[in-house]
């Protein structure tokens, strides 16, 4: 007999995701996520009180919260290595696109945005523009993986199209302007 993993919040986030990567968010409720999990979905309140409402909190700062690691090396290249790495991480969990983008979770972009703007300033920026930087940094990425999930959705990229190579460019046009 096979012992499943013990039931913990992290287990459950990541099972939640799981279920909205191959399944999209609109077929997550409380009871598949227990059937996943192997457990009443009572059990999950033990971890998650305030029940969905929170989970969906949790899932949205699991996926947003990327902070630009410490490092060294020049602000642009480092921010340019660190957005392709939130792009596909975003990429890998599209599902969860539309709550980052509607729901009010004022915590789940600050250390993310909060670590743009300190990198901006230690490269030279005032607070201002470490600011306007950092808003125009994530609204670019947010927007741009938006688009490209809907292009991939609708199977409207065209085949001869590098969205690699076309996401780098914009985000060299950004980073142009902010670092």
């Amino acid at each position: 007999m096979s012992q499943r993993p013990p039931l913990t919040r992290e287990r459950i986030i990541e099972t939640a995701l799981h279920l909205i990567d191959g399944q999209g968010l609109s077929r997550l409720t409380m009871r598949r996520l227990g059937d996943s999990l192997e457990v009443e979905a009572m059990a999950i309140y033990h971890h998650l009180p305030h029940g969905k409402e929170q989970l969906l909190e949790q899932l949205i700062a699991h996926v947003a919260a990327h902070p630009v690691p410490p490092g060294a090396g020049g602000a642009r290249d480092r921010l340019r290595a660190w957005a392709s790495g939130y792009r596909d991480r975003l990429l890998d969990h599209v599902g969860v696109m539309p709550l980052i983008v509607t729901r009010r979770n004022p915590g789940a972009l600050a250390a993310t945005t909060q670590s743009v703007q300190d990198l901006l300033r230690a490269a030279g920026r005032t607070e201002s523009e470490a600011a306007v930087g950092a808003h125009t940094l994530l609204g670019y990425l947010l927007g741009t993986v938006a688009l490209e999930a809907r292009e991939r959705a609708a199977e409207t990229t065209p085949a001869d199209l590098d969205q690699d190579a076309r996401f780098l460019a914009g985000l060299d046009g950004v980073l142009a302007g902010i670092s």
